[in-house]
């Protein structure tokens, strides 16, 4: 089933590419475009139909361009299009702007209005507009199941005659309920290619009628089409407004958001560690049984080392952390799934304003919490440039994920009690960065960016209990990333730094000092010595991490003689702690490491992100070298300041 990104993610998405107008369609194939508002279901109404894993949140902004992909009906390919989610066609926004782009393509043969049957008020002001448009319009009633919870029933043959005739769906994505009707009515009315009309219709141009006579309307729809049928749905409203009351007060929401982060950093450090120790014995199996075999084999010694000490070592370093990692990813999927990641951004809503910024810049910077890559590519929704680009400069301080095994291995060497604080203070910290790097910069352009600031509309969603399916898709597409970075990236950068370790101006060498990685590592250290991080092995490491963050673990172990999993001595991490110490490495010279790793710039695949987002390659450049001074000046402070507390 295929997937396509708009090529430019903005208001010039409607490219074309083989015949079939803007849609890059052949011109015999139906392409429908789901529109709707944010957090309606759109994208599970997409994975449903299409068979794709999209992310999906129970929070706004997850989709900040239009995706495509293929249903099949009778054997014939119907193309889907996800449009960001929009609360009008007024263009102000970028998701408007694409939304309307989109909408306003003469290859698209159907617009298929996805709305919160559980809350169809909301959704109709945008049902109304949609009507104008040149294309048909079918009604998708989303959440059906959640609208049965809350005591409500729609009659669908009335809304759809009040709304012109029109198709009225219902559906539930997430139970896959109603999706093949669905695509028959869909099919059906695309081809068709009639426009209905409501009962009541205004003129294309007369604003007043969605100023005045519109939401009238909508209120006679609502009294003759829905009914209450229970008092669930006050009941759930005053459940939600009674958590409210203390996850989202200006005083103490702050606390509780970090309560619950603190929360999940427990569990993933202290469960996860449990889990953490299997594989560790696992690969300490395939490492010994491996080597057992290449020697059997009469293999070379280089090429022993190659695959035992370069590849297995580095990838299998990376690959323990896996438990953490699924932990978090579970703990995030829950929040997300619950309606909390709302809460979360209008929490923040006045720090952020500290920034210039509104609480809907949180967002992305939340998704960096996961991997910087998508959370640059949410900056999209952000209305000015100099929003987007802020946002930007802010997002790597967010601890991705691919920094928590950093996190994980050098406070559980030198501080194990207190592994879980650490990471807290760290992801604390990032987030404190974040707002004065922002803060910083709207500084620098005093009255030319404050239009707006502060400012957050955004929807906050009813609590609901996460669906079991919705979070085991979303934890196993993030781990299946980290595992597909750990084949590849991961994999290709062990090879690279083996060969920069093991070979020099005589070619192949046993001694790692004599090595091209000491040269290098040995040019760098000076720069890095006041913060506590002056051996080569260290400088070495930090620059391997520029490809992908997990690689500074596996090459630490690499770089101090540990690459056998299977030798005596007790756990890697041990020996290397105790490698570490030898030679001076103690914890204030940890917590420098964690605190520089915290604020280099990001990996490749992230920097390239951000040079495409900013439009710039100067501005990422400039970006790169503020975030390694900063990264240098707080890991000196941090080793300076640790040196007089741990002596």
């Amino acid at each position: 089933m295929g997937r396509r990104r708009c090529k430019r993610g903005c208001e010039r998405c409607g490219y074309t590419e083989q015949g079939g107008g803007g849609t890059g369609q052949p011109a015999d194939s139906l392409t429908i475009g789901l529109a709707g508002n944010p957090n309606c279901g759109k994208t599970t109404l997409f994975n449903a139909l299409t068979g794709e894993r999209l992310k999906t949140a129970n929070w706004p902004g997850v989709t900040v361009e239009r995706m495509e992909g293929i249903a099949y009906y009778k054997g014939r390919a119907v193309h889907i299009v996800d449009l960001p989610g929009i609360y009008s066609l007024s263009s102000y926004t970028m998701e408007e702007r694409i939304t309307k782009a989109c909408l306003e393509d003469p290859g698209l043969h159907l617009i298929v209005n996805v709305a919160d049957a559980s809350c169809l008020e909301r959704s109709l002001f945008l049902t109304l507009q949609l009507l104008r448009c040149r294309q048909p319009v079918l009604l998708a009633l989303n959440m059906m199941d959640a609208a049965k919870r809350k005591g409500i029933a729609i009659r669908t043959d009335s809304l759809s005659r009040m709304l012109g005739g029109i198709p009225v769906i219902p559906v539930s994505a997430r139970k896959r309920d109603g999706i093949d009707r669905l695509l028959k009515e869909a099919v059906a009315a695309a081809k068709a290619g009639r426009q209905a009309k409501p009962e009541r219709q205004a003129e294309p141009e007369d604003a007043a009628f969605f100023a005045g006579d519109g939401y009238g309307y909508i209120e006679e729809i609502l009294s003759e089409c829905v009914v209450q049928i229970g008092k669930t749905a006050r009941d759930r409203a005053a459940c939600t407004f009674s958590a409210d009351r203390v996850l989202t007060h200006p005083v103490w929401g702050i606390p509780a958001f970090l309560l619950i982060m603190a929360v999940v950093f427990f569990l993933t450090f202290y469960v996860g560690d449990a889990l953490h120790g299997f594989l560790d014995s696992g690969l300490t199996f395939v490492s010994g049984g491996l080597r057992s075999v290449l020697i059997k084999a009469h293999s070379p010694d280089w090429f022993i080392s190659l695959i035992v000490d370069g590849i297995v070592a580095g990838v299998g370093g990376v690959l323990t952390f896996f438990p953490n990692l699924f932990i978090l990813f579970l703990a995030l999927a829950v929040l997300e799934d619950s309606g909390y990641m709302a809460r979360a951004a209008y929490v923040m809503n006045e720090i952020m304003g500290a920034a210039g910024l509104s609480g809907r810049a949180f967002l992305p910077l939340l998704l960096g919490f996961g991997c910087s890559v998508p959370a640059v590519m949410a900056s999209r929704t952000l209305e000015t440039v100099k929003d987007k680009r802020r946002t930007i400069l802010m997002t790597p301080f967010m601890s991705c994920s691919a920094k928590l095994p950093i996190y994980i291995l050098f406070s559980g060497m030198f501080f194990p009690e207190y592994a879980a604080a650490a990471a807290i203070l760290l992801y604390t910290a990032g987030v404190t960065a974040a707002v004065m790097a922002g803060a910083a910069l709207r500084a620098a352009n005093p009255g030319k960016n404050q239009e707006g600031s502060g400012f957050l509309l955004i929807e906050l969603p009813e609590y609901r209990l996460p669906d079991g399916r919705t979070i085991l898709s979303s934890v196993w597409e993030r781990e299946k990333e980290y595992l597909v970075k750990a084949g590849t990236v991961i994999c290709s950068a062990s090879v690279l730094m083996w060969i920069l370790l093991h070979t020099g101006r005589a070619g192949f060498c046993t001694e790692l000092s004599e090595s091209f990685g000491a040269v290098l590592g040995g040019w760098m250290a000076p720069l890095l010595r006041p913060a506590g991080l002056g051996s080569w092995q260290t400088a070495v490491a930090l620059l391997s991490g520029l490809t992908a963050k997990e690689v500074v673990v596996s090459s630490f172990f690499v770089l101090y003689g540990i690459p056998d999993i299977a030798a005596a001595g007790g756990g890697r991490a041990v020996r290397l702690a105790s490698a570490l110490r030898e030679t001076g490495f103690g914890a204030a010279n940890a917590c420098a490491l964690m605190v520089f790793c915290l604020f280099y710039p990001p990996c490749m695949a992230a920097l390239s992100v951000i040079c495409k987002e900013s439009d710039s390659f100067l501005w990422t450049v400039g970006m790169v070298l503020l975030e390694l001074m900063i990264a240098w000046a707080a890991a000196v402070a941090v080793f300076q300041a640790g040196s007089l507390a741990f002596g």
